[in-house]
C-alpha cells in the first residue's frame, strides 16, 4: 500500500498554504460578525480551487474527492468561515449541478461557480425535519412546462447571497421517500425570499427561506421523483469534505498550540518542557493522525461518490476528534485561549459545526452499528481493509 501523494497533490497542497498564509489566516478574525469571506473566495477562486467539482469542459479542474479533501483540510487549518464558504463551491450543490442537470444549466452555471462570480446553496432542513429527509413538506408540482415550487427551509448557509439554490423538495406531492427529488431556483425567482436570521457560533448566517409559489421551467426540475438514493449517494463526498474541514481546524489549533509551548514561559522553562504538555501535544496528533487514515481511505474508496460506510465513520470520528483536539488546545493556551484574538477560539467554535450538518454523528453512528451487525459474515468475522 502506498500512502505517499503525488507530486501534483502536493504543489497543490503548496499553493493552497501560500494562499492559507498569506491570506487566509491574516484576516480570519474579520468573518466572525458573518460576513460573507469575498476577498478570500476570490484568491480561492484565482488558483482554480473554486471549479475543484466542475467538469473541465466548464472551466473547472474535475478534481478528485482527495484532491478537494487535501485542500479543504489546508484551508480550515486557518479560516472555518472561508472553509465552509469554498465547502459551498466544491461539494454537494455543484455535484449534483456537475452531475445530474441538464447540458443547458451546466453551461449557464458551472463555469461561474469555477471562477467564483457564482455562488451556491444547498437547502435541505425544514422547521419540522432536518436529517428526515422522507417528512419534507417542501414540494414542486409540475403543471406543463413549469415547477410550482411551496415551502420553507431553514438554517441555510449563505443562501441569502446564492445565485443559485439546490432545493431538495418533494415532487408532485408523492409521499414518504419516494416523493424526494431536486430543484434548482435561481436568485430573483419572484416568491423566493431569504433572510439571515441566526448567527453562529462559528461566525456566519445561516438563513430561512421561503418558496411562495416559485415558478421555475421544467428542466429546473434535475431530479424527480425516487431519487432519494441519488441524492444521498452524493452526500458520501460531502461527508468526507465535512471531515476535511474538521481535520483542518484540528491540525491548525494543534499547531497553535505547539507555538505556544514553546513561547510561553512558566516557572522559569517554556511550557512546552513539562511532561503534562507535551503528552497533551502527543495525544493530539495521535487523534489527528488516526482520523487522517480513516478520511483518506474514505475519500478514495469510490470514485467520484465515496463509500458510504467509510464516509459515514470519517466523518463521526473527524468530527469528535476536531471538538477534541481543538479544546484541549485552547486549554493549552489558558485565558488567552478563550479569546477572539487567537486562533485556538476561532477553530474550536468552527469545529463544532462538523457534527450537526451533513447527517449528524448520532443518525451516522445508527447507520453504521446497524449494518455491522446485520452484514458481518459470522465465519469470517469483519473484513479488515475490505470495507463491509
Amino acid at each position: 500500500m502506498d500512502f505517499q501523494l503525488t507530486d501534483e497533490q502536493r504543489e497543490m497542497v503548496a499553493t493552497v498554504r501560500k494562499l492559507r498564509q498569506k491570506v487566509l489566516a491574516p484576516n480570519a478574525i474579520k468573518w466572525l460578525n458573518g460576513d460573507f469571506p469575498y476577498a478570500s473566495m476570490k484568491g480561492l477562486a484565482d488558483i482554480g480551487v473554486l471549479g475543484m467539482a466542475v467538469p473541465h469542459e466548464y472551466g473547472g479542474m474535475d478534481a478528485s474527492v482527495l484532491d478537494t479533501v487535501l485542500v479543504l483540510e489546508e484551508i480550515g487549518k486557518a479560516c472555518y468561515a472561508t472553509a465552509l464558504a469554498a465547502l459551498g463551491e466544491i461539494g454537494v450543490q455543484a455535484r449534483i449541478l456537475s452531475n445530474y442537470a441538464p447540458e443547458h444549466l451546466k453551461r449557464k452555471f458551472l463555469s461561474k461557480v469555477a471562477d467564483g462570480t457564482g455562488i451556491l446553496a444547498i437547502c435541505l432542513t425544514e422547521p419540522d425535519a432536518g436529517t428526515d429527509v422522507p417528512n419534507y413538506k417542501t414540494n414542486s408540482q409540475v403543471v406543463g412546462d413549469r415547477v410550482i415550487v411551496k415551502g420553507a427551509k431553514t438554517l441555510i448557509s449563505r443562501a441569502d447571497i446564492a445565485d443559485v439554490l439546490i432545493v431538495f423538495t418533494r415532487v408532485n406531492s408523492v409521499p414518504g421517500a419516494a416523493g424526494i427529488g431536486c430543484v434548482l431556483v435561481e436568485k430573483g425567482t419572484p416568491g423566493l425570499t431569504a433572510k439571515a436570521s441566526y448567527h453562529t457560533m462559528g461566525g456566519e448566517y445561516l438563513c430561512d427561506v421561503v418558496f411562495d409559489s416559485c415558478e421555475v421551467p421544467l428542466d429546473n426540475l434535475i431530479l424527480r421523483e425516487n431519487s432519494m438514493k441519488t441524492l444521498l449517494n452524493a452526500f458520501n463526498a460531502q461527508r468526507c469534505l465535512n471531515a476535511a474541514v474538521c481535520l483542518g481546524l484540528a491540525e491548525g489549533a494543534l499547531e497553535e498550540a505547539i507555538r505556544y509551548m514553546r513561547d510561553r514561559k512558566a516557572f522559569g522553562q517554556s511550557i512546552g518542557d513539562f511532561q503534562g504538555m507535551r503528552w497533551k501535544a502527543a495525544d493530539m496528533y495521535i487523534e489527528i493522525e488516526a482520523a487522517r487514515g480513516l478520511l483518506y481511505r474514505a475519500a478514495v474508496s469510490g470514485g467520484k461518490f465515496p463509500d458510504r460506510k467509510l464516509a459515514a465513520m470519517a466523518k463521526i470520528y473527524c468530527n469528535e476528534m476536531a471538538i477534541r483536539v481543538t479544546s484541549e488546545a485552547v486549554q493549552v493556551h489558558g485565558g488567552y485561549g478563550y479569546t477572539d484574538e487567537f486562533a485556538v477560539s476561532r477553530l474550536f467554535r468552527g469545529a463544532r459545526f462538523g457534527s450537526l450538518g451533513g447527517g449528524t454523528t448520532e443518525t451516522l453512528r445508527n447507520f453504521v452499528g446497524q449494518h455491522l451487525v446485520k452484514q458481518m459474515d459470522l465465519t469470517t468475522g469483519i473484513s479488515g481493509l475490505n470495507a463491509l
